[in-house]
């Protein structure tokens, strides 16, 4: 993740179906408008393929609960429809590699992409198992038919894992996490959702220092 002539950057390890990460939506943007080095995106892999759960009554129970508690800290909505689908699998591989396609084509929208997933998802209820409600999302931003042909490719999955991969060589296995990243090394800087007012002077404090 790092070289010894980067410049400082900043890194966002998230899950397009982690609910803290949807909680953390308003407070990346905030960061993403405030600040003026990059702001990369890194898939860590929430629940992904083999990891992947049902959501039977006992994770239906859970996840409501969880999103309770994320409605309530950051006021960001949930349409908890998504929770009744029949034969719901809770697998975070499907948009992870979605956002991993849309970086490769247009690195610029793939942290837009990421929150477009997050909101069809948490706000609207939309299966992001679905390869169209994939596309949907994307039809805007890029060629719909390159887009789908690289959600397809299993050079966009093995991309995916590497993304996975790299954030667990970084130590983080919650997400959100915020880094940043300069020839000093990595500094985690959101250790998890915080809100804006608390994680801005940690970033500047940071960007004082490297």
């Amino acid at each position: 993740m790092t070289n010894p002539d980067e410049s400082p950057r900043l890194v966002y390890v998230g899950d397009p179906m982690c609910s803290w990460c949807w909680g953390f939506a308003p407070v990346l943007e905030k960061i993403r408008d405030s600040v003026d080095i990059p702001l990369e995106i890194t898939l860590g892999g929430l629940r992904p393929g083999p990891a992947a759960e049902e959501v039977d009554e006992k994770m239906r129970r859970f996840l409501s609960h969880h999103w309770d508690q994320v409605e309530k800290a950051t006021g960001q909505p949930f349409d908890r429809s998504s929770l009744d689908r029949e034969g719901f699998v809770y697998d975070t591989e499907p948009p992870s590699v979605a956002v991993v396609a849309m970086r490769q084509l247009r690195p610029e929208q793939a942290l837009p992409y990421f929150v477009r997933l997050q909101k069809a998802f948490y706000a609207e209820g939309k299966d992001l198992g679905d390869p169209e409600a994939l596309a949907i999302a994307a039809r805007d931003l890029v060629d719909v038919n390159a887009f789908l042909d690289l959600l397809a490719s299993p050079e966009t999955r093995r991309a995916t894992w590497e993304d996975f991969n790299s954030a667990r060589q970084m130590g983080i296995t919650g997400f959100p996490t915020l880094v940043g990243a300069s020839k000093e090394g990595l500094e985690v800087l959101s250790p998890g959702y915080l809100p804006h007012e608390r994680l801005a002077p940690a970033i500047d404090d940071w960007l004082s220092r490297v």
